[in-house]
């Protein structure tokens, strides 16, 4: 089975989906996407698979949040997704895409759903 993980190894959470995909026998292709953020396109695409708006994607913990302002509810969804091509840290994680479909997994065992 084909299996993404848009992973950040910094992350506990992320770091146990990638241990249970691992223990149901696959090796996930992995995404580390502070180094690789998706484009534009690829995180539009993702945001209507997973069916969240770009607020429910957001981090809202991060310094960069604060910083521009993203708290500001009559900012676009096309802002939004512009502030996480541009500052991937504030993308939550992690997301797994497999044949079953994708899901952000938090907590972590809502990956076995997709496995």
């Amino acid at each position: 089975m084909a299996i993404t993980l848009f992973h950040n190894p910094a992350c506990g959470t992320s770091r146990k989906v990638l241990e249970l995909i691992r223990a149901s026998g696959a090796e996930p292709h992995i995404v580390e996407y502070l180094q690789h953020p998706p484009t534009r396109d690829e995180l539009t695409s993702m945001l209507r698979d997973l069916h969240l708006t770009p607020r429910e994607l957001l981090r809202t913990q991060e310094a960069e949040y604060a910083e521009l302002g993203l708290d500001d509810a009559s900012l676009s969804d096309q802002r939004l997704v512009d502030a996480m091509v541009e500052h991937p840290i504030l993308m939550n994680r992690p997301i797994v895409r497999t044949p079953r479909g994708i899901k952000l997994c938090r907590p972590a065992e809502e990956v076995n759903a997709l496995l």
